[in-house]
């Protein structure tokens, strides 16, 4: 099992005043959201958030708008845009959820709601903060 940092997800009520202040005043390079092929939010799924993503090269910063409704819609306990996340890549996601399974930490498995090319889990470390890892999918 390998894990990689991916990205770091902020949320908040104006995404185009963050990604303007991450491009414009920090210098991140924007990424086309045409980069990230979303699946698309219907009743009881998926998430419709305004998005926009930022790069320093390496790391991707992704801004999302907060939802405080995002789990209770995909009938899960953990929301990852309540207050945001990082997010770790893997190339075995099975071997990921067996050692979570195996520490006794439970995890919101959000599949392909939300994105098309990655399949996502997400959890709390000890202290709250929420961890994404997702596993890239076949393409749609």
């Amino acid at each position: 099992m390998q894990l990689e940092f991916h990205h770091i997800n902020v949320v908040g009520d104006d995404i185009d005043r963050l990604h303007n202040f991450y491009t414009n005043v920090l210098g991140l390079a924007d990424m086309p959201v045409e980069m990230f092929p979303r699946t698309e939010a219907r009743a009881g799924a998926g998430y419709d958030g305004d998005i926009k993503f930022a790069t320093d090269g390496g790391m991707q910063m992704h801004l999302a708008q907060r939802d405080l409704t995002v789990a209770f819609r995909n009938g899960q306990s953990l929301n990852p845009v309540a207050r945001g996340h990082i997010a770790f890549r893997t190339d075995d996601l099975a071997q990921v959820l067996a050692e979570l399974d195996a520490a006794g930490v439970p995890y919101a498995d959000y599949g392909t709601a939300f994105s098309a090319e990655w399949h996502q889990v997400f959890f709390q470390d000890p202290e709250g903060n929420v961890i994404e890892v997702h596993q890239q999918v076949a393409k749609a």
